[in-house]
Formats: structure tokens, C-alpha cells, sequence
């Protein structure tokens, strides 16, 4: 087969170079396939003498082709991929494609285009119009997707193409095509099931954005080589004579382990190069599925098998509807060995995925493992138009492509496929939008869980509904962990956005002010902070809030600052140990003087994100109290030269005590729960007291923690507050 490089023909920039290209490469192809492409080439020719195409984009039109000549493609998408460079920098306009090439094939060169959608998924925009028109290109490109999937397939090939000229590119190229090939690329190419061209996208991303350890591996790898392709030989020779003999007919081969792949094994499994089961490796090849069980018989006759090292991907199949046996044995010279085993149609549809469907005629299976592939892109476009943000697109689109994925069941035995992390709600969106307004309640295998339980593979999920559609506005908190797609919290802000204005005005207030009485802070005048938002007056405010356009925490950062910039969706932030020096430079800000000692008040304990004031003590330096603070205000009519303007400073490391008051009903291991929470979130607790009262059967916790801000105090609160029996969880009010 063609090697990426041999397009280098195309450096003579002459008909004669490109025919003998064309002729090279189409000896690989059937002669209607060959003959497309020929023609392609000397269309090509005309539209670099009329239109000054650059030689280098015909040249990268050949590299991708040839990066696809494994998939045994239809004659259409080689073309589409041999013109693509030249039409998308607009050298060749639309009308030009459709007078010179069918309408089919323009449409498939036109919505390969649309997936550039991808490179800006989570850009900064200037203004609302653009932040628009973003998220109407990425819809487009969803469509392009769906409506074609060989799309998706160019715009692979191109991205490889462009990682292999980034070899002398400096760090910042390669590290940008790296993160988009690991984060998009490669888990669609995975989703799609072409691992021909996943491999090598994770490779070249492995390759730019950890070098050393890349460099570490391959050079292993290079010098074990000899060793380990005559291991290999010794081993087939061995293992084909063998399933001769039990009547298997099979090729046995050895299989090329990748390094990114070896480097992943060896993270998740913690081991060294020598302990990855699958360095080593044979795969082979059956004509039919009974035969792939008799093989691995011979296997595990031949050599011990190495305990929980086998996989039956045959009788259940990964996502991305890859079939295979695996197992692992003790191989000759006590090396271990990873053996595969499936018929060709598997060998097929683990290599080229979705193009499998082209390989094959129509009505074979490999058609409806097409519709298979591609139906979770019809997924995506049902819930869409309700999205807000591309944000929410680009979120949940990599929750989709991932590999890290959940398995469930419903009780009539359907499967659903949900990213790792999803909730009871969102499986319940997922079933129907209807399923998921009326939710009330879950059962995982008849026990009744938390609508917070996040779902594991093997679960048999059903969903107890009310009779009237009514979500709770609580699963658009965030910190709450109701929700984790960007679907399941998109359908919930479409139903309260159909809800009265002022219903949404007083709900969203009720969610404020509650949300400021468990922080301890003052209520919100939001005509104040109204124009944060570009809106005209205040209401405006608590009516985001109650539609679920807005969250509190972007109500509490506007009003108070200082919260952290990103979304706290998903991120903990990584809280230290309280600093012993309280006065380090930076952590307070002294108006018009330098730094001075400052200490925290014990009488109110602010935090970072609120109104700060500074009084000036006798021998302690400066006290920092909240602009509330009880004792403060006796003292400001008293002596108010005494008082500065501080505010919070740079520092992001230093923490914060804060006391907190959690009531909550008696049960077995209460305590240990809370402060289950508590570590998960790094908060670390340097005080607590409880007091019970018998008759009411409650307790009370008066803990003292360490925090950095009160946005990471919200999370924590809102976490308490989800366990069983917690009746509140809430700050200290200090008098």
C-alpha cells in the first residue's frame, strides 16, 4: 500500500507527476475507483492552472487519501478527500465543485467544512452575535454529521495530515492540535469505531503533549524489538500448528501494540513496561463465531491463563460496537501474552468502524452497524435546539464520544448507554423528556436511592413519576449533583422557561435569599448588579435564576466578587491547609499604606468574596472584620480614625476558618458520612462539638473548617445538606 509521503510526486507540479500518483494509487482500488480518482487528478490540474491552487494543498489532498487507503472507501469520499484542501481555502468556490462534480460529492466536501465547527468550541467571544453564530455552526456541523457520516471520516484524515507536518512546528501549534486530536478526534474516531485512524490520532497527541515519556516508551519498544519479533514468530509458528491439529482454520499474527496505548495500561494499572499484559501480542483471525471459542480453547491449553485477564467483547460488545475475545496467558519463556481472537467481519469492524458499511454490499450487517454508529449523532440533535451554549454542546458531545461509559437497564431488560458520572434524572431524560419532568424518585434494583446516585454499569433502573410534569429547580444547582449531562439540565431550563415571569421572578428570589441565609451574607439588591448581566432593571435577576438561565453562584460573584472564574460545575477546587503566618503579603490589601500585620477577627471570620473592613488595634495591627459584623459597628461610631479600607488580596492559596452549623435527625454513622464529605471536597475541619437532644431525636454539629472562599463554602453546604437525614447545613450567624 501507498505510505504517507509519496505525494511528494506532486513536487514536479505537472500532469505527468499527478497521473503517475493517480496510477500508483489506484492499482489499490477496483478500475471504477481507480478511473474516479484519475479523473480527480487531472480536474485538479485545470483548477491549478486557472485558479493558482497551491501545489501544497494538492499535495495534502494526496497525503489524506493515502491515510485512508486502508478502509477500503467508495470512490466518492477518496475524491471528496483528494479535493477537500483546495475547496476549503476557498480557492474552489461552491458552484465550481457542482459543475465539475456531481451534487452528491460537492454536498460531502461542503459538510466536511462544517466540521471546522470543532476547532472553536470553547473560544472566547467579543459579543453575543458571535457567540451566536458559533453555536449555530456547531448545529451545522452536528447535521453534516448525521446527515453523512464520511464527513467526520475527511475531517480525521486531515487532522493526522496535519500532525505529521507539525513535526518542526513550535510547541504551541503542536500542542494545540494535540489537545484537539485527544479530546475530539480520537474519542469520535472511537465512538465511530475506526481504530485504524484512533491510534494513530492518540499517538501523535501522546507524542506532542508528553514527549519524554513517549520517547521513553518508543526507545524501550526499539530495543527490545529483535527480541520480541522472533518471541512473536516462535509463538505463531507454535499456535497455528496447534489449531491445525484441533481442526480450527485461522490466521495467527503478530499484533502491533501502540504506545500510546502502552502508556495508558501502564498508568491505569500502575505496572512497568515488562508487566503490560498486551506488549506481546498475537491476534487471530476465524472464519466463523464458534470457531473463535474452539481457538481459544487451543490458547488455554497450550498456556496457563492469567486470572482476570479475559474479556468476551464478542457476547458483549464495547460502545462503539467492537467484538472480540481477549485473554491473557503465561507464554512461552514465562513471558505474558495477549492472545485475540475473531472472525474477519470483527477484524473489519474493530479497523474501519462506520467504513466497514463501504467495504461491504448493501444490506450486509456492517449497513445496519452503520445506523448502530451513528444513532447517538441523532441523539444529540433531538435535544440541541433547547441548548443554550456551545459550551453545553461541546460538553456533552464529549461526554458522548468518551469511552468512559455506563451501562443500564431498564426493568423490560432495554440497555442504555449514559456518560460515567450520570444520575437517575439524567437516565431519565435520556429515556424521555415527559419521563424526566415527572420524576419523583429511583429504584436501582428495587431499593430506593438518592436522585443523586450516580448510576454504575449492570444497574437496573426504574424511574417512580408523578402524575403532572413539575422538575425541581434544585437540579439546576450545580454543586447539588442532581444533573450531570448538559442534555438533562438543558430540558429541565426549557420547562421553567415556559413558566409565568413572575413565578420565575419569585422563585429565583426564594433561591437567592435561601442560598444567602445558609452563607450568612446579606440579601442582594439587585438593581445594583444589574447591569453585570446587561440587564434593564433588577427582576431580571431572580427571573434568570428561576428560568435557569443563570446561576446563584453568578448572582453571589457579582454581587460579592471574588469567586473563582471558572465553572464550579464539575471542578473541586484544591483547598490547602490553613497557612500558620496570618499575615502573609498579598492574602489582605491595606489602601494607601503597605503591608501590615492583619489578622481575622474571630467574632466574624470573613472570607474572601465578602465586604471586608480593617480596624486598626492596639499592638496586633490591623483587624479584619465583615463590613456587617456587629462588633464592628459599635466600635465605627467610637473610633473611626482607627478605620482603613482593605480588600482581599492575589493569593489563591490560603484558607479560611468558618464556622458551620449542621442539624440534622440521629442515625448510624452520621458523622462519618458528614466527614466523608468533607475530605472528598479537601475541607479540613479543625473544630467540632455536637449536642444531642433526645427528646427530638436530632444532633447538632458546630464544626469549625478551613476554606478558601465562599463559593468552594457553597459546595461544601450544598453537599451536606444532600445527605439522608440532614435537616440543614448552614453558616454560623455571629453576633
Amino acid at each position: 500500500m501507498v505510505k504517507l509521503g509519496s505525494s511528494k510526486l506532486f513536487l514536479d507540479n505537472d500532469a505527468q507527476s499527478i497521473n503517475v500518483w493517480a496510477n500508483e494509487v489506484a492499482k489499490h482500488y477496483n478500475a471504477q475507483q481507480g478511473q474516479q480518482l484519475q479523473d480527480a487528478c487531472q480536474t485538479l490540474v485545470t483548477w491549478q492552472e486557472k485558479h493558482n491552487v497551491p501545489v501544497q494543498l494538492l499535495q495534502q489532498g494526496a497525503a489524506m487519501v493515502e491515510i485512508l487507503s486502508e478502509l477500503k472507501l467508495d470512490a466518492d469520499t477518496l475524491v471528496a478527500t483528494l479535493i477537500y484542501p483546495a475547496a476549503r481555502s476557498e480557492y474552489i468556490d461552491e458552484d465550481k465543485l457542482q459543475e465539475d462534480f456531481t451534487p452528491a460529492l460537492a454536498k460531502l466536501v461542503l459538510g466536511t467544512e462544517k466540521m471546522d465547527a470543532v476547532k472553536s468550541m470553547r473560544p472566547e467571544y467579543e459579543s453575543p452575535e458571535q457567540y451566536e453564530q458559533q453555536l449555530n455552526n456547531i448545529r451545522k456541523m452536528l447535521l453534516a454529521m448525521v446527515e453523512d457520516v464520511r464527513v467526520v471520516i475527511i475531517k480525521l484524515a486531515e487532522h493526522i495530515y496535519l500532525m505529521h507536518a507539525a513535526k518542526k512546528a513550535d510547541n504551541a501549534e503542536k500542542s494545540m492540535l494535540a489537545t484537539q486530536a485527544r479530546e475530539i478526534y480520537a474519542p469520535l474516531a472511537n465512538r465511530l469505531g475506526v481504530g485504524y485512524l484512533k491510534w494513530q490520532l492518540e499517538d501523535w497527541a501522546f507524542r506532542y503533549l508528553e514527549p519524554e515519556q513517549y520517547k521513553q516508551i518508543a526507545k524501550y519498544i526499539d530495543e527490545k524489538r529483535e527480541e520480541r519479533q522472533q518471541a512473536i514468530e516462535n509463538v505463531v509458528m507454535q499456535l497455528q500448528g496447534e489449531l491445525v491439529k484441533d481442526g480450527v482454520k485461522a490466521d495467527v499474527h503478530g499484533r502491533v501494540k501502540h504506545i500510546y496505548s502502552i502508556w495508558r495500561k501502564m498508568q491505569r494499572k500502575n505496572v512497568q513496561y515488562e508487566e503490560v499484559y498486551d506488549a506481546r501480542a498475537v491476534r487471530i483471525i476465524v472464519s466463523e463465531v464458534a470457531q473463535c471459542y474452539a481457538a481459544l480453547g487451543t490458547v488455554h491449553r497450550l498456556w496457563n491463563h492469567i486470572p482476570k485477564e479475559f474479556d468476551d467483547y464478542r457476547a458483549q460488545p464495547k460502545a462503539n460496537g467492537y467484538r472480540s475475545l481477549h485473554t491473557a496467558v503465561v507464554g512461552p519463556s514465562g513471558k505474558a501474552l495477549e492472545v485475540q481472537i475473531r472472525t474477519q467481519a470483527m477484524h473489519d469492524e474493530s479497523e474501519m468502524g462506520v467504513c466497514a458499511h463501504w467495504a461491504y454490499k448493501e444490506g450486509s450487517e456492517t449497513s445496519s452497524g452503520l445506523e448502530g454508529k451513528v444513532k447517538w449523532l441523532r441523539s444529540l440533535l433531538d435535544w440541541q435546539e433547547e441548548v443554550n451554549t456551545a459550551d453545553e454542546v461541546f460538553s456533552d458531545l464529549q461526554n458522548t464520544v468518551t469511552e468512559d461509559r455506563v451501562y443500564v437497564f431498564t426493568p423490560k431488560g432495554e440497555v442504555f448507554d449514559l456518560p460515567n458520572g450520570a444520575t437517575a434524572i439524567d437516565f431519565a431524560y435520556h429515556v424521555h423528556t415527559q419521563v424526566g419532568h415527572r420524576t419523583r424518585g429511583a429504584k436501582i434494583s428495587g431499593r430506593i436511592v438518592p436522585l443523586t446516585y450516580q448510576l454504575k454499569t449492570g444497574d437496573q433502573v426504574e424511574i417512580l413519576t408523578q402524575k403532572e410534569a413539575k422538575p425541581s429547580r434544585d437540579w439546576l444547582n450545580t454543586d447539588s449533583g442532581f444533573i450531570f449531562t448538559a442534555r438533562g439540565r438543558a430540558k429541565v431550563r426549557a420547562w421553567f422557561r415556559l413558566q409565568h415571569r413572575d413565578e420565575n421572578i419569585k422563585d429565583g428570589r426564594d433561591m437567592i435569599e435561601k442560598e444567602c441565609d445558609r452563607l450568612d451574607l446579606a440579601h442582594i439588591h439587585y438593581d445594583e448588579i444589574a447591569e453585570k448581566f446587561n440587564f434593564k432593571d433588577g427582576d431580571e435577576i431572580p427571573a434568570a435564576v428561576g428560568r435557569g438561565d443563570l446561576r446563584i453562584t453568578q448572582v453571589l460573584h457579582a454581587a460579592y466578587g471574588h469567586f473563582e472564574k471558572q465553572d464550579v460545575r464539575d471542578d473541586v477546587l484544591p483547598l490547602q491547609a490553613a497557612t500558620k503566618d496570618k499575615h502573609r503579603p498579598g492574602d489582605i490589601t491595606i489602601e494607601g499604606v503597605g503591608n501590615l500585620l492583619t489578622i481575622m477577627a474571630n467574632c466574624c471570620n470573613p472570607v474572601p468574596g465578602e465586604n471586608i473592613i480593617g480596624y486598626v488595634t492596639q499592638g496586633r495591627g490591623v483587624s479584619v472584620h465583615r463590613q456587617d459584623c456587629s462588633n464592628f459597628i459599635n466600635v465605627l461610631s467610637e473610633s473611626p480614625e482607627r478605620i482603613l479600607q482593605v480588600s482581599w488580596g492575589l493569593n489563591d492559596d490560603k484558607t479560611y476558618p468558618v464556622r458551620v452549623l449542621i442539624k440534622a435527625y440521629e442515625r448510624k454513622y452520621l458523622l462519618r458520612d458528614i466527614t466523608a464529605v468533607l475530605s472528598a471536597q479537601l475541607v479540613n475541619v479543625t473544630g467540632i462539638e455536637s449536642k444531642n437532644d433526645e427528646q427530638e431525636n436530632t444532633v447538632t454539629f458546630s464544626l469549625t473548617l478551613q476554606v478558601p472562599n465562599l463559593d468552594a463554602l457553597a459546595r461544601v453546604l450544598e453537599r451536606v445538606q444532600s445527605l439522608p437525614n440532614i435537616i440543614s447545613a448552614s453558616r454560623m450567624h455571629e453576633t
